[in-house]
């Protein structure tokens, strides 16, 4: 378990912070992760790996020469947010522009482009590239849709070492893709993790069973098998990736056994009599292996084996020297450059007043009384989303929410007090949700208020006709960012009927109050229903039929949310003639 915490919420920050304070010589905490503490001589791409807490050494135990020029860090298994992500990138670039590198999960790539389109629109120059190395997480058809575990450091590594050689933004990306491509893992698990302050594993294995399949995010393996010997799980691992061997591959490989947070070195190296061997007996040549834990899980008793096929090209990359607070390869050379500055805030944005009519300064007493329910329905739901999501995903969904409402409330509390009227308070919201929460629920949630707040304006308060419509933009932003569908067993299962339920009712005549409350009815019940539907998006995909009989965690949260925040934002005006 972990055992050493303050308050579990602040665990991820605090762990950042003391990092930032040991490795203060290389590196310095900015707003959203860490980047170097000395800028480069001359311009050079910064590399800037992303993801949640609970991996390290990933992310910000690879900062450093010849690696990642900075890390953008998210909460505990939760991706960072579109505003982390382009602050990092801020504060690392240095006029050759920035790249930005991280596994493929949904939430992962919706906030990194969303930041991507907000740094090009200032004319910075920024690339994406996804690892996809899971051979477990869908089958080689679809290896698009494959999530990134260890291989993300055989991809960081290369595109570190070029952008430290001088290589172009474009060359940068094209290594990092290539190697992408030509590198395969497997892991398994003996035992979950456990979150700081939970009491039990997000899951369990039977006795003397191990969990084929996992992912670096406490998802369970896609099957359960008995524990097998040391030779024989050697021998399981080795022969599903070489069963992957890319097309006109080579005959020199890297490899990376990797730990995921309780297995110990000396149970490496016996697992590693047997993974050597027979890749040697099949012709390949081993090339600077690595044997520890370079991506991790938390306390997750568990481990992955990672091999790269190479070329001379990606060698020379893969054994070139580096130097950062956790991996350590060669000699570097120091960079010459001064200390890079420290972040410079800007607090004007905290004393903004805003121009509002007053009817939207009094309704947005009404959206921030709605934000108010639903803070308190999700602190009481937490641990129930937790476990939820756990059945076969990462678990988060409970603390994210948790964390999204806390930030969201706070934010249009704020900006209420300082006379904003409705639109702006639900959008102050929204942005603070997507900054606090990360994960795909929380830009989720976060475009979808900025797009409500942004339909209703602050000149007047919204007649039932205009709630409709705001809640109709709120749908689309969230259905359009996340490309779900009814039947995917996400919270677009329930967001749909909800939102269609209402603007029917409203739109035949029904009092707002009375169209609202039956639309939260469908939506939990399209909640509820949830359960007999297989996911065919996010984390949960791969464990599908693992989730058959539980509802979608993301349906759930906004079927409550939906059911407690009526009484205050459907209290508007009726149209002639509605019926109550």
């Amino acid at each position: 378990m972990t055992r050493i915490f303050n308050d579990p919420s602040d665990f991820a920050e605090e762990a950042l912070a003391g990092f930032c304070d040991v490795h203060s010589g290389l590196v310095r905490q900015v707003p959203g992760g860490a980047v170097r503490r000395h800028r480069p001589t001359q311009p050079k791409v910064a590399v800037l790996a992303g993801g949640g807490s609970g991996h390290y050494p990933a992310f910000a135990g690879l900062i450093g020469t010849g690696l990642a020029d900075g890390a953008v860090v998210g909460n505990i298994f939760t991706s960072p947010s579109a505003q982390q992500a382009y602050s990092v990138a801020k504060a690392a670039d240095s006029g050759a522009g920035v790249v930005f590198a991280y596994g493929n999960y949904a939430g992962d790539v919706m906030n990194f482009r969303l930041a991507s389109e907000r740094l090009a629109a200032e004319g910075l120059r920024v690339e994406n590239v996804l690892v996809t190395d899971d051979v477990a997480s869908a089958p080689p058809s679809e290896s698009e849709k494959r999530r990134g575990v260890a291989g993300d450091f055989t991809v960081f590594k290369v595109m570190g070492a070029a952008a430290e050689a001088g290589a172009s933004l474009s060359d940068v990306v094209r290594l990092g893709r290539k190697a992408n491509e030509l590198t395969r893992s497997i892991g398994t698990a003996f035992h979950g993790c456990t979150f700081p302050g939970a009491d039990a594993p997000l899951f369990t294995l039977p006795e003397k069973q191990m969990g084929l399949g996992l992912g670096i995010h406490g998802e369970p393996g896609l099957f359960d098998t008995a524990l097998p010997s040391a030779r024989e799980l050697g021998q399981e691992l080795v022969s599903r990736l070489l069963a992957e061997t890319p097309h006109d591959a080579g005959r020199r490989i890297a490899v990376i056994l990797n730990g995921l947070g309780s297995t110990k070195h000396e149970e490496l190296f016996v697992l590693w009599l047997t993974v050597a061997p027979l890749l040697r007996a099949a012709g390949y040549t081993l090339v600077m292996p690595e044997v520890g834990e370079l991506v991790t899980s938390l306390d997750m008793a568990g481990v992955s084996l990672t091999i790269t096929w190479l070329d001379q090209e990606l060698e020379t990359l893969w054994t070139a020297p580096a130097e950062t607070p956790a991996y350590r390869r060669g000699t570097t050379t120091h960079p010459a450059g001064e200390p890079s500055g420290e972040h410079m805030t800007n607090d004007m944005a905290d004393m903004e007043m805003f121009d509002a009519g007053d009817t939207s300064r009094s309704y947005a007493g009404n959206c921030v009384a709605a934000l108010d329910a639903a803070r308190a329905a999700l602190h009481g739901a937490e641990k129930k989303l937790g476990e939820l999501d756990a059945i076969a995903g990462d678990g988060d969904h409970g603390r994210g929410m948790v964390r999204g409402i806390d930030a969201a409330h706070a934010a249009a509390t704020a900006a209420n007090s300082r006379g904003a009227g409705a639109g702006a308070v639900l959008v102050a919201a929204g942005d603070a949700w997507a900054d606090k929460a990360g994960g795909t629920s929380g830009v989720l949630w976060g475009a979808g208020l900025r797009a409500f707040g942004e339909s209703l304006g602050n000149e007047r308060a919204p007649v039932a006709l205009e709630l409709a419509a705001a809640l109709r933009c709120f749908s689309t932003r969230i259905v359009d960012l996340g490309k779900a569908e009814v039947g995917d067993k996400t919270m677009v299962d329930a967001l749909i009927p909800f939102t269609e339920t209402f603007c029917r009712l409203v739109e035949e005549g029904a009092g707002p109050d009375l169209g609202w409350a039956q639309a939260a009815a469908q939506a939990t019940a399209a909640a509820e229903a949830t359960a007999a539907l297989r996911p065919r998006k996010g984390r949960a995909r791969p464990l599908a039929e693992k989730s058959v009989g539980t509802v979608d965690p993301g349906a759930t949260s906004l079927a409550m949310i939906f059911s407690v925040a009526g009484p205050h934002l459907a209290a508007v005006r009726q149209p002639a003639g509605a019926r109550s």
